[in-house]
């Protein structure tokens, strides 16, 4: 299993996960799966379309909000409606988790899901630091 760092009741973040996770993850309750990796990150059996074959494989939603640097207000948006629009639990994941949990978190605060000192507190809690994006 893939080293899953839940920051809400719905919503987790990761380092990269590999397709033979999937059916792990779908097992685990997640429902939908975010990936944030561009497919020039990524060997050829981690890409956006062997990845979404097998969450369909494995029961999953697939949603791929590829990101280089700094979320964009697009992406920022695309995200925040991957996550508000699934059908329960998510599971976000880049190289590291941290374009995830930067996406999600700027989305929370511009929709009011959450103050920037509590999204700040739940990346702490999930071993990131979003003080410079949200503080």
């Amino acid at each position: 299993m893939p080293d899953i760092r839940s920051v809400t009741a719905d919503f987790a973040v990761a380092p990269q996960i590999r397709p033979q996770d999937l059916v792990e993850l779908a097992a685990a309750g997640f429902s939908c799966v975010i990936c944030n990796r561009p497919d020039a990150e990524v060997p050829p059996d981690l890409s956006s379309a062997a990845m979404a074959a097998a969450a369909k494989a494995a029961g999953l939603d697939y949603v791929h909000v590829p990101i280089v640097g700094m979320p964009s207000p697009t992406q920022v948006e695309t995200m925040f409606a991957a996550v508000e629009g699934a059908d329960g639990s998510v599971l976000a994941y880049c190289r590291s988790g941290t374009r995830s949990i930067t996406a999600w978190a700027m989305g929370q605060a511009i929709h009011g899901g959450a103050t920037p000192d509590a999204l700040i507190t739940l990346g702490r809690d999930a071993g990131y630091d979003l003080s410079g994006v949200l503080g």
